[in-house]
């Protein structure tokens, strides 16, 4: 399959949306809202979702009050994301999206209060240029969320699913990348590289969580929503916390530009 991934999400976008839904897209995206809501705090903050896929996390941000502006790649995905926002027009007002690419963000520095970045520096080359060209597009008081693939839980969900060869040439290698659910190649970063991506960046790290800890593995995952809401408290008190975080399948980091003295 094409590792480019606007062509890899046009082809795999009735996967992708099953997944979004299930209970192991929900805990991503639970998760990640949560804690970008909590760093945003009360304020009506700008927000960049580059990457924003079919609108989940754009929609979850102006329900909170925040003017959001989504790029995304993929058009068959902008267009789901169109009609998400259409079907819900006391927040279209707040929301702007728009075809795009990460590398070719056309706002000029520090024109965003956030930034928000999830699941797409895993399936580009490298994290490096990528971090730097988002990082530049905070404000002062300003955050950048980055989720991507977490390199330190390579193996861990071939494992718990039984592919054990798999898992130990992932494990004996130290490869950061593989083959996700959605049949495409994804690559891999520590939480301490993107923490020193950010610093280089000008930006202070904020305490990295890892996402689906005790959950990937359940693809075929349809709990109650009592279940979930247990699930959900679950992997929230692990989020922050070690050994457990480390054994996420992702990881969020997150860092704030700090203000003027």
């Amino acid at each position: 399959m094409s590792t480019d991934p606007s062509t890899d999400f046009a082809a795999v976008q009735t996967g992708y949306a099953a997944y979004s839904s299930g209970g192991r897209g929900r805990l991503r995206h639970d998760i990640t809202a949560r804690r970008v809501l909590d760093e945003l705090g009360d304020r009506g903050a700008h927000v960049l979702d580059v990457g924003c896929g079919d609108g989940e996390m754009v929609l979850r941000l102006a329900a909170a009050g925040h003017r959001v502006v989504g790029v995304e790649k993929s058009p068959g995905m902008l267009a789901t994301a169109t009609g998400r926002v259409a079907a819900a027009p006391d927040l279209a007002g707040r929301v702007t999206l728009l075809e795009g690419d990460i590398g070719n963000l056309p706002y000029a520095d520090s024109s965003f209060d956030a930034v928000v970045c999830h699941g797409v520096v895993m399936y580009l080359p490298d994290s490096a240029a990528p971090v730097a060209d988002l990082a530049r597009l905070v404000a002062a008081d300003g955050i950048l969320s980055v989720l991507t693939k977490n390199s330190l839980a390579v193996g861990v969900r071939e494992a718990l699913t039984g592919r054990y060869a798999t898992a130990r040439a992932q494990i004996e290698s130290g490869q950061a990348a593989s083959v996700g659910n959605l049949g495409i190649t994804t690559r891999g970063d520590t939480p301490d590289h993107l923490d020193d991506l950010a610093r280089a960046a000008g930006l202070t790290p904020l305490p990295w969580q890892g996402v689906r800890i005790f959950h990937d593995h359940r693809t075929d995952w349809k709990p109650t929503e009592t279940e979930y809401q247990e699930a959900l408290a679950t992997e929230w008190a692990a989020s922050s916390r070690s050994p457990y975080r480390e054994l996420g399948r992702l990881v969020h980091a997150v860092a704030r530009r700090e203000g003027a003295a």
